[in-house]
């Protein structure tokens, strides 16, 4: 068996295939990397104007459960931002706080109204046009009873 020569490392037609190819993804990746960048005079990638919290909740009404639950923060890099969950939170705070001084009140003018019926007799639960209840007729023991039988 005789030993052949070794190939040479490559033929002529396979360098120049091999620096066409080298050259073509040299022009790609810069490509690729100007239109990412935004060289080239025109922006591909335009600038995104970072999130900024647009108050979902009603100012000109209180604030409901969907309000709550429809209300989404923006993302910050480590989570949310922190001015925008404060004004929240303040925002809901101070609506809590509101709604809580408005049913003391009413309580409070509840207890008052309760204690002024207790003291002058009044039914509390009788709705505006009804006539008032019928006084109960005298028992058989009562005064006005012994009165007779005395006579």
């Amino acid at each position: 068996m005789a030993r052949s020569e070794p190939d040479e490392v490559s033929a002529p037609g396979e360098m120049r295939v091999f620096w066409f190819l080298l050259l073509t993804m040299v022009v790609v990746v810069t490509a690729v990397t100007l239109a990412v960048v935004g060289g080239g005079g025109s922006a591909v990638l335009q600038d995104v104007p970072p999130e900024r919290f647009t108050d979902p909740l009603p100012a000109a009404r209180p604030v409901g459960r969907a309000d709550i639950e429809a209300l989404r923060l923006p993302m910050a890099l480590r989570g949310y931002r922190m001015v925008d969950v404060d004004e929240a939170l303040s925002r809901l705070g101070a609506e809590l706080a509101e709604r809580d001084a408005r049913i003391a009140e009413l309580e409070s003018t509840l207890a008052g109204d309760r204690a002024a019926a207790v003291t002058t007799g009044a039914d509390l639960f009788k709705q505006p046009g009804d006539r008032p209840a019928a006084e109960p007729a005298d028992r058989a023991d009562g005064p006005d009873r012994t009165e007779e039988d005395g006579r």
